[in-house]
């Protein structure tokens, strides 16, 4: 066979897409980040007429390229939370404002090969608009991100995407040295507040953008 790989990626996504479809997810096929973003622009947004918009930290959505084209449209009340230029009393504020917005982008720390989306928040605003307050979630999730079951997705959080994402943001936590989770009590922590996202209510409401590529942590 001809690039196997490729063959097993395809034909993985397309099993997920099926088992977040079961769960009432509204799933989309990317075969990289710029046909991600395509999709959002072309296939998502328009159904939506979204007014307002804003988004979680996610690697993932800035490799994408839809952050700075978003950011600039004209037709959207765009609620920046990664605007470095304010202070930390109105980045709170405008994560609070964005609990309220049409249309909430993020990623997600890992799915399931059963549907589920798993995450692990420092301060809980992007998985409080995953859960309940936007009207409409997009979801833009990396081959990477697929384990089989819960156990592998909270060890892959806790001692890998947790440690790497308190490295990239410069925390003072243990697993900033050893490289794996401590339980620690550090006030830099990042590992604060759990959810695991069984299935989209309303049916449809969070949808799913999976990219055939490694992307984000």
């Amino acid at each position: 066979m001809d690039q196997p790989m490729e063959n097993f990626n395809r034909l993985r996504l397309s099993d997920l897409k099926t088992a977040l479809e079961t769960n009432n997810f509204d799933v989309y096929l990317a075969e990289n980040k710029q046909a991600a973003c395509k999709t959002v622009l072309e296939d998502i947004m328009p159904k939506l007429n979204a007014k307002t918009i804003s988004w979680g930290g996610s690697l993932t959505f800035r490799a994408t390229g839809l952050y700075e084209k978003l950011k600039k449209d004209p037709e959207l009340e765009v609620i920046d939370t990664f605007d470095k230029k304010i202070t930390s009393d109105e980045m709170v504020e405008r994560r609070r404002q964005a609990l309220l917005v049409d249309l909430f982008i993020t990623g997600t720390n890992a799915v399931t090969e059963t549907g589920q989306l798993v995450n692990l928040d420092m301060i809980g605003n992007r998985i409080c608009a995953l859960t309940f307050g936007p009207k409409w979630v997009i979801i833009m999730l990396g081959r990477n991100k697929i384990v089989a079951d819960l156990d592998e997705a909270m060890f892959r959080i806790k001692n890998y995407v947790a440690p790497v994402n308190s490295m990239r943001l410069d925390k003072k936590t243990p697993c900033v040295k050893t490289s794996y989770c401590q339980e620690c009590k550090s006030p830099d922590r990042i590992c604060n507040t759990w959810t695991i996202t069984e299935k989209s209510f309303p049916k449809d409401r969070v949808k799913v953008v999976l990219i055939n590529e490694d992307l984000g942590f």
